[in-house]
């Protein structure tokens, strides 16, 4: 029976010994990736983004107030246009002819007054002679009076229908270039609908629209700094409007930023971003990151930090506003946190790191 006794105890000793000698010689056998850290960016003065788009300081939709048929259209997107060059031609057949029945009335009206102001100095001469009766001379000068009177109806209908014709020859109401031709010659032009666009280019500005909660930090004559979406380019803007009413615009508040001449070719039209100085001192300063460096998982977005141990920490993060190459980190990541920017191989959580 002691036999038997020392055998398993001698059994047992040897298993627990292999496990641990096992257990002591096994090699960590994971890849290191070759890494490198940041750590977040943190913006002292705190910001106001804002979307808009960009368009020249120097615009006109040109319209019309009557309605007929284009009879032709004298220009093409991209030309260049001086004051007051015809644009485009309405058909004013039937304008023409009120035009004529106007000048025939001024005529009649003329001739008319001429004949009454002959009777009226004769009577006149008469009257002051004694030679005529007071209901003579009263009749005359009311028949003066309406001739007069009917001349110059007719003279302001000459006005009203030579408006008309203007509305019928659209000009340019400032040198410039088209941006934009909405109708072709045959088409049927109706009241306020938009014919042509010209746009002086040089000048651009920016119509930024910002929510309520933000429009009163925002000051006129601050600068802001302008993203443009479609280049990536960053122009200098100063704030030149700024909106008190949102009556017409849902909500948000217009607000206009005149950008400096820079060499970034801009068109009417194009997007971009406008990070506005706050003025609200109770704004936390923002911690941002590369926008590069953010890992998407379907509608999850975070970075892998560097853990204790020197290893790669997926950490998911609550994301805010973008601008530039930088986004807005709300949660999930604090200024002295070390996370990976580039990594020359494939990272997963708990993955060997070795910071270069």
């Amino acid at each position: 029976m002691k036999t038997i006794t020392k055998i398993l105890f001698i059994t047992t000793l040897f298993f627990i010994y292999s496990c641990g000698k096992e257990k002591v010689t096994s090699a960590d056998n994971r890849t290191t990736v070759n890494v490198t850290v940041s750590s977040p960016k943190t913006e002292s003065e705190s910001f106001i983004t804002a979307s808009g788009k960009v368009e020249a300081v120097q615009n006109a939709n040109l319209s019309t107030r009557m309605m007929g048929y284009v009879t032709n259209v004298h220009v093409k997107v991209g030309q260049k246009v001086t004051k007051g060059q015809l644009l485009v031609s309405i058909n004013s057949a039937d304008i023409n002819a009120q035009k004529a029945q106007v000048n025939a009335s001024i005529a009649e009206a003329e001739a008319a007054l001429k004949n009454a102001e002959k009777d009226y100095n004769r009577f006149k001469a008469l009257f002051e002679e004694k030679s005529a009766s007071q209901k003579e001379m009263d009749d005359i000068t009311a028949n003066y009076e309406m001739a007069k009177a009917r001349l110059e109806a007719a003279t302001q209908m000459k006005n009203q229908v030579n408006a008309q014709l203007s509305y019928s020859n659209i000009t340019s109401p400032f040198s410039g270039v088209v941006t934009g031709k909405f109708i072709n010659k045959g088409d049927m032009a109706n009241p306020g609908m938009p014919l042509i666009s010209v746009e002086t280019p040089g000048k651009f500005q920016v119509m930024a629209m910002v929510p309520e909660n933000e429009i009163t930090s925002i000051k006129n004559g601050a600068t802001a700094n302008v993203l443009i979406k479609s280049t990536n380019d960053i122009i200098k803007g100063k704030v030149t409007e700024v909106s008190s009413s949102a009556k017409n615009t849902g909500g948000q508040y217009m607000v206009k930023v005149l950008l400096e001449e820079s060499d970034v070719k801009l068109l009417s039209g194009m997007f971009a971003s406008v990070q506005f100085s706050s003025s609200n001192s109770n704004k936390s300063s923002a911690i941002l990151i590369p926008t590069t460096s953010i890992i998407y998982r379907g509608e999850l977005r975070g970075v892998y930090v560097v853990s204790e141990s020197n290893t790669a920490l997926l950490r998911w993060l609550r994301l805010g506003k973008e601008f530039g190459d930088y986004t807005e980190v709300l949660s999930g990541l604090s200024p002295n946190d070390k996370f990976v920017l580039t990594a020359e191989g494939k990272l997963v959580n708990g993955a060997k790191l070795n910071i270069q």
